[in-house]
């Protein structure tokens, strides 16, 4: 009798993991996202100056995103990199929603259909020109510029506070910018 219980329990469960996966987004325990966030001045290009690797992103350089609005207000994230070992150019395109309010810089990100991982953007210049962006957890971070180069005070700046957090910095990757996008 009572194994005609385990199925529907275990089925509800696992719809409930799904739902809430898909529906939330996190940041590392001692990270802040950035308040007074302003939309507007983040959307345009941004280039990767530096990153903890994985998949997705494994073996490329001259990375960059560009963010722009869509007709529904969420955020079209447009991704592109040169892979360097298969000799092209890759892109990804996805969507962001704010998770809060939109002057909070607590976003999450797709670009697999329902399933949303963590994008918060931890510290930004008040010019909008350089950004310290968080994943959901430590195994992701980006440092993001307008240019190709950061400078050596705001990279330091960054790269402590990333570390008071949590991250491994000797980790990062150092993306190189040498191919016209």
């Amino acid at each position: 009798m009572k194994n005609r219980y385990i199925t529907p329990v275990l089925l509800g469960a696992g719809i409930a993991f799904m739902l809430y996966s898909c529906n939330s987004s996190k940041i590392p325990k001692k990270a802040v996202a950035v308040t007074n966030f302003d939309k507007a001045k983040y959307l345009g290009k941004w280039f990767e100056i530096a990153r903890l690797d994985y998949k997705w992103e494994e073996n490329l350089n001259n990375v960059t995103a560009e963010y722009s609005l869509n007709d529904n207000g969420t955020i079209k994230v447009d991704n592109r990199g040169y892979n360097v070992k298969k000799d092209k150019w890759e892109e990804s395109i996805g969507k962001a929603k704010f998770v809060k309010k939109d002057d909070v810089g607590m976003l999450k990100v797709s670009f697999f259909g329902p399933f949303y991982a963590g994008y918060n953007v931890i510290a930004i210049d008040p010019d909008y020109k350089y950004a310290l962006v968080a994943g959901e957890n430590l195994k992701y971070m980006w440092i993001l510029s307008r240019e190709t180069t950061i400078p050596e005070s705001i990279k330091a700046d960054y790269l402590i506070k990333a570390q008071e957090i949590g991250y491994k910095i000797s980790d990062l990757v150092w993306v190189k910018h040498d191919k016209t996008n």
